[in-house]
């Protein structure tokens, strides 16, 4: 179900909309500030997308990837053609992904899309602007080798991808993952950042990385 935006009170808007049969949250963020907007995972359904920006009246400037998977990266090319937006993310060890995402559509049974080239491979700190805006990039491997997490210390928010939900974790059975790679990135890089800290996951309701750390199964 679609979330109606929701102010962080430290400066950044969101809105999260769920895309593709896989209802992937996509998240439009936006910076109060300047109305500069990144769009997070556009796996599909660009028009859901677009009608988000023209709703919340914001500027999109860049998209961000958290990782290749086609439910996450499938409508990159063509959102990215039509509104002229940079590309930034995941990191280069996800480049066999995005070059199979033909593959991946007929596998999954969805649309074929076009792969890509990011404007901007993603590491471990560095960082992303759009507006008065700049979030923390966090490399969090297992789901996939170039998984990245965008965290937003001020707001106590981070978007985690594919690698943690609410009660679960990330898939670890496809090409290149690895499970203990993978409760690795989230007891060492994602639960101390501190209980407190709310994630958006890729599929799902949000949680905290505190209710995750006492109550997932996987984590416990």
């Amino acid at each position: 179900m679609e979330q109606q935006a929701e102010s962080t009170r430290a400066g950044m808007s969101y809105r999260i909309i769920p895309v593709t049969p896989l209802q992937q949250n996509c998240t439009l963020l936006w910076c109060e500030q300047t109305g500069k907007a990144a769009v997070v995972d556009p796996g599909g359904d660009l028009s859901r997308i677009e009608a988000a920006i023209a709703e919340e009246g914001v500027v999109a400037e860049k998209i961000l990837l958290t990782h290749g998977h086609i439910d996450h990266a499938g409508g990159t090319k063509a959102l990215s053609r039509k509104l002229n937006l940079t590309i930034e993310g995941p990191g280069r060890e996800d480049h066999f992904w995005i070059e199979g995402l033909s593959r991946q559509s007929q596998a999954f049974g969805l649309p074929d899309v076009e792969p890509f080239t990011p404007d901007r491979w993603l590491q471990e700190g560095d960082r992303i602007h759009f507006g008065a805006v700049e979030l923390q990039v966090i490399h969090c491997p297992g789901h996939t080798p170039g998984h990245m997490v965008f965290y937003h210390p001020e707001s106590a928010l981070a978007l985690v991808g594919d690698v943690l939900f609410q009660g679960s974790i990330g898939r670890t059975d496809f090409p290149r993952g690895d499970h203990a790679a993978l409760i690795r990135s989230i007891k060492e890089k994602l639960l101390p950042l501190g209980d407190g800290i709310r994630f958006i996951p890729g599929h799902g309701p949000m949680s905290t990385f505190g209710q995750e750390r006492l109550t997932n199964p996987f984590l416990v």
